[in-house]
């Protein structure tokens, strides 16, 4: 099968036939439909995040099955599925208290399947699929856990953002914070993810959702999925101006969804006495941020991390489906540019520019 390989960090991905084997026990095998351009994979190409190489990128996916592994019962040929980059194994701490996208399995056999072998290889040289899904491919072999059963007719470009920007974003607002109606929000880095945020804030009946970013372009985006102010953060304090918009008082919650050390500071000192910040954007590897632990203390506010929405994706992308379905969340919007796999370098640099929106691969 034809598949985009990353062999070096700042090198364009190299289009290459592969070989596939078979799924094992509780794997499936999928033929891939969509695939999204999000920024998680450009950490690895740029290096700021690191996966053992050659690899295949793609975490954002959705396809057919085609065939099952021993013992698979949740899926058959035929059914189309949302990828999930975290599949989990059900049993661990994490798994059983109800934190799968925090599962101890996946986490220590990350670069492999469950059983820490892979099935993509040319020749003897074995291909790490990026997050046990590697959609950059016409197809692949996933973990039984990591493929959600899609409606019938259910759009494949729709359910692959649906596998990370849709559910990471408005998870985040939904299960991560659980925002109270009327509250304040700011949003630092209106991306894909971040236009999440902002429609699961507008869904939990937060008054003032503010959009903070350097690109007028994704602001001016950002006010069809709920934002209800923006913030040019090129062009001046973007702090002082959340402020401002809170009658001085700072956003109850602020989501931090670039990236940075500046931005997570920036939504730090964004939120007001008593509020909550919520990290979700992947800052590279060596990025640290100094928060002053007085106003900490004395302010009561509360950081935390949000790992894929928070979310359990076998009951929460289902909801995320019906959301779309009922009109609760635009996701066909959120999609303003179409590749083949042959286009993926192109995808990369538009998404590395301002383009807004997201892109999906969409031929194989």
């Amino acid at each position: 099968m034809k598949a985009a390989i990353l062999y070096e960090t700042n090198q364009p991905l190299v289009i290459e036939e592969v070989e596939l084997d078979p799924p094992k026990k509780g794997e499936v095998h999928v033929k891939i439909g969509a695939a999204g351009v999000c920024r998680s994979d450009l950490h690895f190409m740029h290096g700021d995040a690191i996966i053992q190489t050659p690899a295949i990128l793609g975490h954002e996916g959705a396809g057919t099955v085609l065939d099952v592994g021993e013992g698979v019962t949740s899926v058959k040929p035929g059914d189309d599925v949302i990828l999930s980059f975290v599949p989990n194994c059900g049993r661990c701490p994490y798994c059983l208290s109800g934190r799968a996208n925090l599962c101890d399995l996946h986490g220590a056999t990350s670069g492999t399947l469950f059983d820490g072998t892979n099935r993509l290889h040319i020749g003897d040289q074995y291909i790490t699929p990026m997050g046990k899904v590697g959609c950059f491919a016409q197809e692949s072999v996933v973990p039984e856990s990591g493929c959600i059963l899609l409606p019938k007719g259910f759009p494949l470009p729709q359910a692959a953002l649906i596998g990370c920007s849709v559910t990471t974003g408005v998870g985040a607002a939904m299960y991560n914070a659980e925002i109270k109606p009327g509250s304040t929000v700011a949003v630092f880095g209106v991306g894909g993810v971040g236009l999440n945020v902002i429609q699961g804030a507008r869904l939990l009946g937060a008054s003032k959702i503010i959009a903070v970013d350097i690109h007028q372009s994704k602001l001016e985006f950002a006010s069809k999925f709920g934002a209800t102010n923006t913030v040019d953060a090129s062009s001046g304090d973007s702090v002082a101006k959340v402020k401002e918009l809170t009658d001085g008082l700072g956003a109850d919650y602020t989501f931090e969804v670039f990236g940075s050390s500046e931005t997570v500071l920036n939504a730090y000192h964004s939120v007001k006495k008593g509020g909550q910040v919520i990290i979700v954007g992947i800052a590279p590897i060596t990025a640290t941020a100094a928060i002053d632990p007085v106003s900490l203390v004395r302010f009561e506010r509360t950081v935390k991390g949000c790992y894929y929405g928070s979310a359990v994706p076998s009951i929460d992308m289902p909801t995320m489906v019906t959301l779309y379905k009922t009109g609760q969340i635009d996701i066909d919007s959120l999609i303003t540019r179409e590749y083949s796999l042959d286009e993926i370098n192109q995808a990369y640099k538009d998404l590395d520019t301002t383009e807004i929106g997201r892109g999906v691969i969409t031929k194989f």
